[in-house]
């Protein structure tokens, strides 16, 4: 499943037909004891459908309140009063800042100094944070995804929002030929977890990676793992049942 939606104690998951088995789902329901139903959504133009809804938002700065972040489709006008404004044309990739998950991540980023720093934005999605990194000062930033429609949409917003020091790779892997001082990782649990040996080798010593994508319950593996790789937890935020991390790479340290 690529897709989820929360509605009180209903659980909307969506996924391709062709990807889809429902004897794997009814062994998985039957085990944790849990109904189901299935709904054949029919083909239609959901980024005209999403554009119809899409409205700006604007994120303020964590330790102030300040606006800080603006985004907007291209079709909105320009906003007013916020320090950085970013162009996010809506269509199937994730990251428009409407959701816990990229608006937190947004805030976490204004609390640390990109200026002159070296970036890796793992599994970009729309760019966004890319984006954002660029425009906080970020000498090079390399943006990862390995979906194919998210690649094509990044690009475009990379275009619209003239940035200049992006480079995009299509990769399902987290490793660049070289060390960064930043990682941006908006990922789901399992995807963080398989990767973190990887993202942790990647970080130049008191190095800094923000994790989001993560539920409450997600906090307790995702530290215990990262720890044994010398990432410690700096900060962290949390909006509902979400959480954004902000951890350290600090080689020298020994925990017990």
């Amino acid at each position: 499943f690529d897709g989820f939606e929360e509605d009180n104690d209903l659980l909307k998951a969506y996924i391709s037909s062709k990807m889809f088995d429902e004897d794997d789902l009814e062994d998985l329901a039957h085990h944790h004891h849990i109904s189901f139903s299935v709904k054949t959504v029919p083909d239609k133009n959901w980024n005209k459908e999403w554009e119809s809804t899409f409205q700006p938002v604007v994120i303020n700065r964590l330790r102030d309140g300040v606006p800080f972040v603006g985004i907007r489709a291209d079709f909105h006008p320009p906003l007013k009063d916020v320090k950085h404004e970013i162009i996010i044309t809506p269509k199937m990739s994730f990251g428009t800042g409407h959701h816990a998950t990229t608006s937190m991540m947004i805030r976490m980023m204004g609390e640390i100094n990109f200026s002159g720093k070296s970036v890796l934005d793992f599994g970009t999605g729309t760019g966004i944070l890319a984006i954002l990194a660029e425009k906080l000062g970020a000498s090079e930033i390399v943006a990862i995804d390995n979906d194919d429609q998210s690649i094509e949409n990044a690009t475009e917003n990379f275009q619209s929002n003239n940035c200049h020091t992006i480079s995009l790779l299509k990769a399902s892997s987290a490793g660049v030929s070289h060390k960064v001082d930043i990682i941006l990782a908006n990922i789901i649990k399992m995807v963080i977890l398989e990767s973190l040996p990887l993202l942790a080798e990647q970080l130049n010593n008191d190095g800094v990676i923000i994790f989001s994508g993560l539920l409450t319950n997600d906090e307790r593996d995702i530290v215990k793992i990262a720890n044994e790789r010398h990432l410690y937890l700096n900060k962290k935020i949390e909006v509902g049942d979400w959480i954004c991390l902000q951890m350290r790479y600090q080689q020298g340290i020994l925990t017990n």
